[in-house]
């Protein structure tokens, strides 16, 4: 492929998604590579239209030439029954966030649980995985749960405000984990008694829904905490377990390394991971000082 003339075409489908800053990152690595690269949001809110309109998207994105397409809330489990392939990870999650086009077949991958896992094991490298609490049981938190037993974890208890779809992730995790202790609970009290480290994989703590997840007094100095929000990247979560002496990981590390990931299958070229995080950071800093 020339670098100069050859236009690499890719996209984003979701709703709400102007503030994403996956485009940037995504056109920031293809450039360094030399690569004239286009990232164009495919927002249902501003196009006017829901999920309905996802086999239309998808055809006129393979019809534009796209190498393929990320996909967020509210397309991912949507988009799997108009896929001619899954990725072994993207079928054990039931959630599609990337999508190949190529030679006029649609294969349907999952990078935001390698997205966490990688950003956990870079920022708490040596973290104990002895018992972990995992509050939400939602798409983002079907991942994490699932990056975390690939990391190790010998026993984790997933707590959601719905104690059914608690109960679901925590079966089907079993199914795939067999050798760890996987439970659900209604509440984190009792579980973070003997928890080693906490992820938090709900919207609470985002700008538009500020606050805590779980009451401060649980949070204990010898308890890591993993994040995965960052819009703010310093949660009111983080911020609390910091001055309690938690050691702690930022959402930013899935928001980046699931574009890492994303990056490197549709263009077959391997992103430098650490430049896509530094580009991460001043975005990060740039929204947070126009806030």
């Amino acid at each position: 492929m020339d670098h100069l003339t050859s236009l690499m075409r890719v996209g984003l489908i979701g709703s709400g998604i102007q503030r994403s800053l996956t485009p940037a990152m995504h056109m920031a690595e293809g450039a360094a590579h030399g690569y004239r690269y286009d990232y164009e949001l495919l927002d249902l809110d501003v196009l006017g239209v829901g999920v309905e309109q996802l086999p239309q998207l998808l055809a006129e994105a393979e019809q534009r030439g796209f190498l393929g397409l990320n996909i967020t809330h509210p397309c991912k489990q949507t988009v799997m029954p108009l896929l001619d392939e899954l990725s072994d990870e993207a079928a054990t999650l039931g959630a599609v966030n990337t999508v190949v086009l190529r030679n006029g077949r649609r294969i349907g991958h999952n990078t935001d649980w390698w997205g966490f896992a990688e950003g956990f094991r870079r920022q708490l490298p040596d973290a104990d995985l002895s018992h972990v609490v995992q509050l939400g049981a939602g798409g983002a938190g079907a991942a994490t749960a699932f990056a975390i037993l690939k990391l190790g974890a010998r026993a984790l208890t997933i707590v959601d405000v719905d104690p059914a779809r608690a109960q679901t992730l925590a079966m089907s995790m079993a199914r795939h984990f067999p050798s760890a202790s996987i439970v659900s609970a209604v509440t984190p009290d009792a579980a973070l008694g003997a928890a080693t480290g906490l992820v938090h994989a709900t919207p609470t703590g985002m700008d538009k829904h500020p606050g805590l997840p779980l009451p401060a007094e649980l949070l204990r100095p010898d308890l890591w905490v993993a994040e995965i929000v960052y819009f703010p990247l310093e949660t009111a979560l983080l911020a609390e377990a910091r001055r309690r002496g938690c050691r702690v990981a930022d959402g930013g590390g899935m928001a980046v390394y699931q574009a890492v990931g994303a990056f490197a299958l549709f263009t077959g070229i391997e992103p430098d991971a650490e430049r896509m995080r530094a580009h991460f950071q001043t975005l990060t800093e740039a929204a947070r000082s126009r806030a």
